[in-house]
């Protein structure tokens, strides 16, 4: 309900200034978050580019325990809750090709056998969410990666019991997301499209 008020009064502003000639600087400086049709070059360009990061990007996936565990819904519903856009979701087998691919550092660590039959052992539920610094309040969202020091309320805090089975990954750092987001997505299976609220956040 309050996304679809925001949304109603985002119309009658653009209504309500279409008609007014040159004060659109003024009005854009004044923090209306709307692009105004008409005016002068100002005009059709959204507030959110002037913001660093709202369209940045980043790689969760749910792993074998959290898809067997009937997870994958609360932990999508957390990130939606937070205000971050989901544009790419997809469900999988994960392949050994891919894991060497995405866990490249670990490949000659001992344990690493063992993080591919647990990753292989079933479907994975991989996605791609848009935000502001979503990168680093993902990261916080999820937790610690060892579960016995994830503070409750996060992904891991909550739903984790063992650091062989801590249900999600998130990219850590914006190389790493982009990365993972060109291994384990094509570019057409991203959508680029408009969130209401995403489109009148403005800077404070």
């Amino acid at each position: 309900m309050v996304l679809l008020q925001r949304c109603v009064f985002k119309r009658i502003l653009q209504q309500f200034y279409s008609g007014i000639q040159g004060n659109t600087k003024s009005l854009l400086s004044a923090g209306f978050p709307t692009a105004l049709p008409g005016g002068d070059g100002a005009a059709g360009h959204r507030s959110e580019s002037t913001i660093p990061g709202l369209r940045e990007r980043t790689l969760i996936a749910v792993k074998p325990d959290g898809v067997q565990r009937r997870l994958v819904g609360q932990i999508i519903q957390r990130f939606e809750q937070r205000g971050f856009k989901l544009v790419g979701l997809k469900m999988l087998q994960v392949s050994d090709d891919l894991l060497s691919q995405h866990y490249y550092e670990l490949r000659t660590k001992p344990f690493y056998p063992r993080l591919l039959d647990y990753m292989t052992s079933g479907p994975v539920v991989v996605m791609v969410w848009e935000g502001h610094k979503v990168i680093q309040t993902t990261r916080t969202m999820v937790g610690h990666t060892n579960p016995a020091e994830a503070q409750a309320g996060t992904v891991r805090g909550d739903f984790s019991f063992h650091v062989s089975r801590n249900v999600v990954h998130a990219s850590d750092s914006p190389e790493g997301a982009q990365r993972e987001i060109q291994l384990w997505f094509q570019r057409k299976e991203l959508l680029n499209w408009d969130c209401c609220d995403q489109t009148m956040t403005c800077e404070v």
